[in-house]
């Protein structure tokens, strides 16, 4: 559960402190465009209400922050309970953090500030995020790749030729 603390605490001050450099002290908030390496990295300033992308954007703040509590709470509980290897502590300490960064913003702002734009090949994407979302992301995909049977391979091999 180390792993898993660090990891959150990590994750949440990145995005917090990305979040206040890029969005107060650059102005993104009153600029509103800033082309870092364009058009693959771009500042775009964005104000998230609903989930990912703007999904679900009539959905209540509070109803969000609720919902990411309860996930949150959920897979500490569950790593806890079941304790997984370093990566899959590290994954779960990624998403809770990155979930927990975006609770605050909602908690300060009403919304989730984002600001990065990636496009490439042609191809204007609309969309913004933040490393909160990236966070999330890559710890989901780290938990679905790295959680499972605790036991020893050698072990499980015995069992199944007895």
């Amino acid at each position: 559960m180390r792993i898993f603390g660090i990891a959150a605490f990590v994750a949440f001050m990145i995005d917090q402190i990305s979040k206040y450099v890029v969005i107060h002290m650059m102005e993104l908030a009153r600029i509103r465009s800033i082309d870092v390496l364009p058009p693959v990295l771009n500042f775009r300033y964005g104000e998230n209400r609903g989930i990912n992308f703007g999904l679900g954007g009539d959905m209540s703040q509070w109803v969000l922050v609720l919902l990411a509590l309860v996930i949150c709470t959920a897979v500490t509980v569950w790593l806890w309970r079941s304790p997984q290897g370093w990566w899959a502590a590290l994954s779960g300490g990624l998403l809770v953090g990155g979930a927990l960064a975006n609770v605050a913003d909602r908690l300060i702002y009403g919304y989730v500030l984002d600001f990065l734009n990636n496009s490439c090949c042609g191809i204007s994407n609309p969309f913004v995020y933040n490393l909160a979302d990236v966070f999330i992301f890559a710890g989901a995909i780290g938990l679905i790749l790295f959680t499972g049977d605790s036991k020893p391979a050698a072990k499980r091999r015995g069992k199944k030729g007895q």
